[in-house]
Order: C-alpha cells, then structure tokens, then sequence
C-alpha cells in the first residue's frame, strides 16, 4: 500500500451536490478519476460522464427528500457545492438551508456513518462570521427546514453575504457534535474562481482582488484548481482536519490583514469586523 493512498477515493461513495457546473463539476470528475464511485445532484442538467445523475431543487424540503431516499446507501463524502448569487430567490434555502437539511436527512437515514465527511463551498463573503456568531448562533439553532428559511425572512437577511458566513459558523459549531459520530466537516473559501456563476457576475466577483493578482503575476483561479483542496478535505489525508474553513485565497486575505499588502487591507479589516482606520 502507497503512503499516497489516503489521497485517494478507492470504494468509495461520494455525493456532490451542485456538480452540474463550476467547482462541484470539477470536483465530481476529481473524484471520479480518483476512484470514486460518483452521484451527482443539481437542479441543472448534469453532463458529466461516469457519474449517476439525480435532480434536487435546494429550495424545496420535498426534493431535498426525495433524492437522499432515492440515493440511498452509504456515503463517505457530501460534497456541498451548490450555490446562487444575490437576486436567486431562495437564496437562503439554496446556498444553505437546503445543505443543512439533506445533512440532517442523511444522518437520520444512517447514510453519513463513521469515517464519512464533508465539505461545502464558501467564499469571501463568508470571512469575519465569527463576529455575526451571536446573531448566526440564532440560525443554527433553528430546528429544521422551515424555520431556518423562515429566520432568514424575518431578518431580512436572505442574502449573499449571510449565507456565506452561516456556511463558516455551521462548520464552526457542528464540528464537535459530527466528530462524536466519526464524521468530519470542513468547508472551503476560494478566492476569485472563474466559473460559470462568476462570470455571470464578471464586475464584482472576478474584479474583487484584482489589484492583488496583478501584483503577484495570477490570474483567477480555475475550478479545478478549487476542486482540489475540496477532496483533499474529504480525503483521509485530511483525517486531522475538522471544524475548518480553509482560505485558498492565494494569500489575499493574510496580505491584507498583514498589511503586506494595503491594497486589501481596508477589505479585509472590514470583512474581519476590525478597525478600518
């Protein structure tokens, strides 16, 4: 046996939930070339060779349901992928409490046993949650389906933003209860990706940090660059790692905070919650 081997999927059964397009469907065929045995959901249609395709609206309790009973089986690794930009509505039903609730689902239906994780997608927009944790503590409180999507709608908070930050602290807070079980969960923040939604909101996703990559001479990244840190988190490579979000920013952030580059420092001291002066 390799020492290489735990970064591999050999036997294994993963679900990626939004692999349709941009980094879930990088992530999918990842996991596929490396031994995965592959399901793919999304509301969109699914082109991706190899794989078993199944429909799931996020938005929408019953399709949630019907496709993690339809999928059945073990799985050792969620791939949380999915998600939609400020506008979508059901914004706050897809890009989170559709996740937490096939999770929950999932758990109920012992098909996330020990030795599973899971990995969702976050973003910029989600650093600095730890100083909204009072107000996002609220949310994860939330007993299912309905009344998370309701908390979004009465604080006028289904957005983008808050979404992203409740992705962080649900990794954050429900590390500890999943690892009990044996499962892990971790969650990434990419920087800047070239994919289909972004180029869909080209101004604003694509030319945030721009200055910064100009400076070190890279371009946005490409979703399968992205793909990457996503299965090393779900790898057993990755078996020390729970309760994280990982920052694959290129440095941006730490740049930024550091002050080694002051082109992000304002940003990144606003997104953190500290002083901007």
């Amino acid at each position: 046996m390799s020492q290489f081997d735990a970064f591999r999927y050999d036997g294994k059964r993963v679900v990626v939930v939004g692999g349709a397009t941009g980094m879930g469907a990088a992530a999918a065929a990842l996991a596929r070339e490396a031994g995965a045995e592959v399901v793919v959901m999304d509301f969109a249609e699914i082109d991706l060779d190899g794989v078993e395709k199944m429909h799931v609206n996020l938005a929408e309790r019953a399709s949630i349901d019907e496709a993690v009973d339809r999928c059945g089986g073990r799985v050792d690794a969620l791939f949380s992928c999915a998600g939609v930009a400020d506008g979508t509505p059901g914004i706050e039903r897809i890009n989170f409490v559709g996740h937490r609730h096939m999770i929950d689902r999932m758990l109920s239906k012992e098909m996330l046993g020990r030795g599973s994780s899971i990995c969702f997608i976050s973003s910029a927009a989600g650093i600095g949650w730890e100083t909204n944790l009072a107000e996002l503590t609220e949310l994860l409180e939330t007993s299912d389906f309905d009344a998370g999507a309701r908390w979004f709608e009465e604080k006028g908070k289904s957005d983008y933003l808050t979404t992203k930050q409740a992705v962080c602290a649900y990794v954050a807070r429900q590390s500890f209860a999943l690892l009990k079980q044996g499962i892990r969960v971790n969650a990434v923040c990419p920087g800047p990706t070239d994919t289909p939604l972004a180029q869909a909101n080209k101004d604003t996703w694509l030319g945030f940090g721009a200055d910064y990559r100009a400076e070190v001479g890279i371009e946005p990244f490409t979703a399968a660059q992205q793909a990457y840190p996503i299965l090393f988190l779900c790898s057993d490579a990755a078996v020390a790692i729970s309760g994280v979000t990982l920052l694959s920013d290129a440095g941006w952030l730490s740049s930024g905070v550091t002050g080694t580059f002051p082109g992000a420092t304002f940003i990144a001291n606003l997104l953190l919650g500290r002083p901007t002066e």
